[in-house]
């Protein structure tokens, strides 16, 4: 087992770590830009290292600063959390050339899934049903054109290198294609460095469905269910909850064995997350995320097993602590993302926190990094805080969420829990009848926008 393990990230994940580090009787090493010097984070690590200047490309994100402070301190895995560095195949690489253990898959399975149009052909070998579209890359109108014609409106283009929907663009006709097409080149041009776009079939209402992995890298694979993230707005989740509430006992184990069955092919080692739209009872792969996912605590609550924990087991080379036989799930568990954001327009809300206060009471988990009197920076993501709620079932889930909500206290930020409030009266939500389009719509009707 590891004696140190530095973290190569900030906020509520490296203290979601630390946290797991500390049970496990590991040193813990936080790393901050100079911005995050008096973060939680930093105080509560064993040791910090100062890598860089605000900016997350050079601090975060640099790679000789992260290595640096590895060697400075001793540690001899780096956990990347998730964002930043934890998909970057040249810094799992990187690490592995500075024999620094990378708590993560290996580079190759990064690289693989990273590019989504390898990874979508590598779900297809692996038996994972696919959205049908074009087999790669589309170079030109024309060949869109040809493809949309094949697979039928509407269509959606979406960015090879993309994430967080920037590059996708949808087509309802042959002249928004050619429109959606270019623009969808420009966008992930300038977002990525890379212009390839490639083309799906748009489902209509699709809910968007994700099945958790975890492998040992020796060819043992088990899933954990599903995750049912599909109130989202521009392609970001805001409330996750597992089980999913359309998803059937029968249909979690068998899509769930066949993940679990390509993971075992892959020998893929270390949490990983298998994303699809769900629809008529069918699943289709979007893509996979070769990482921890920021909403991986209902996973934990529904299942009783700490992932993270998990994730430094097998990277030291031990064997995961659980067979899919030991794995059952145990009542309903729901996450809404706390950010720091101004209603209706969603516009980050940085500043200083006078007051805050988390909530508690059985089956109620904050995971945040906040404080009273700490400053949140300008500079990184508007999340701020997790809430996270489990109960029996999800009528009780729900009821544990809008207490909790209500105890709640962050002073002196906007912050987007009124949004929570709202859309806990709604019966929609109240039914778990929703889909991936339910919340823009939902928000256009409530403040125009």
């Amino acid at each position: 087992m590891f004696d140190k393990i530095l973290i190569a990230n900030r906020g509520e994940i490296a203290l979601r770590v630390i946290r797991a580090c500390r049970e496990m009787g590991i040193k813990s090493v936080a790393v901050h830009s100079t911005a995050d010097s008096d973060a939680m984070h930093v105080r509560m690590a064993d040791e910090s290292v100062c890598i860089g200047p605000a900016s997350s490309a050079q601090s975060y994100l640099n790679k000789a600063a992260i290595i640096s402070a590895c060697e400075i301190t001793g540690a001899q895995a780096v956990h990347p959390g998730y964002g930043f560095l934890s998909e970057n195949a040249g810094f799992a690489q990187a690490l592995a050339d500075h024999d620094i253990t990378f708590i993560g898959p290996t580079a190759q399975h990064i690289r693989i899934m990273g590019d989504k149009i390898t990874a979508k052909e590598t779900a297809k070998e692996l038996g994972i049903p696919v959205v049908p579209g074009s087999a790669g890359g589309v170079p030109d109108v024309e060949a869109a054109l040809q493809v949309a014609a094949e697979i039928g409106y509407p269509v959606i283009i979406k960015a090879t290198a993309g994430g967080g929907g920037r590059g996708m663009k949808v087509a309802t006709s042959p002249t928004d294609l050619e429109i959606a097409f270019r623009t969808a080149r420009s966008e992930s041009k300038a977002a990525f460095g890379n212009d390839e776009v490639y083309i799906e079939k748009y489902l209509q209402k699709p809910r968007h469905i994700e099945i958790q992995v975890f492998g040992d890298g020796k060819g043992n694979a088990v899933h954990l269910g599903e995750r049912d993230c599909s109130l989202q707005r521009r392609h970001q989740k805001v409330f996750e909850e597992a089980p999913g509430p359309c998803i059937t006992p029968t249909m979690r184990s068998e899509i769930g064995e066949v993940c679990a069955s390509a993971m075992r092919k892959l020998k893929y080692i270390g949490a990983g997350t298998i994303e699809f739209l769900y629809e008529d009872g069918r699943f289709y792969f979007i893509e996979m995320n070769t990482r921890l996912q920021v909403e991986h605590p209902v996973t934990e609550a529904i299942f009783g097993i700490d992932l993270v924990r998990e994730q430094i087991r097998v990277a030291a080379g031990l064997p995961m602590s659980v067979t899919q036989d030991d794995l059952e799930i145990n009542g309903h568990a729901i996450e809404v993302r706390i950010n720091a954001e101004k209603l209706p327009n969603f516009a980050p809300c940085p500043g200083k926190v006078n007051v805050f206060h988390a909530p508690g009471g059985l089956g109620v988990r904050m995971d945040s990094a906040l404080y009273g009197g700490y400053s949140i920076p300008p500079y990184y993501d508007s999340l701020i805080g997790k809430l996270i709620v489990h109960g029996r079932d999800r009528p009780e889930a729900l009821a544990r969420l809008k207490r909790a909500l209500g105890e709640l206290i962050i002073d002196g930020v906007e912050t987007s829990v009124p949004l929570f409030h709202m859309l806990l009266a709604e019966p929609d939500i109240q039914n778990g009848d929703y889909n991936i389009h339910w919340l823009e719509k939902w928000l256009a009707a409530q403040f125009g926008s």
